[in-house]
């Protein structure tokens, strides 16, 4: 018997959070002002793995710009 483990697709925002160490209403405001892409499906909002990745890459490069 072999077992498959399904990697997700989208994140909650609630996941999200908690992958990036920050609050929920710190992630939803990320989310709302843009800074961090979603989608909305029905009444919830899902985030693509790669978007948060984008969010995390961005944060870095503007903080070697500004060390530097």
């Amino acid at each position: 018997m072999t077992t498959t483990t399904l990697a997700r697709k989208w994140h909650t925002t609630a996941e999200v959070a908690e992958m990036l160490g920050f609050s929920l209403s710190k992630t939803k405001l990320l989310v709302l002002t843009g800074e961090i892409r979603s989608v909305k499906v029905g009444r919830n909002r899902r985030i693509l793995p790669t978007w948060v990745d984008e969010y995390v890459n961005r944060c870095a490069e503007e903080a070697e710009r500004w060390s530097a």
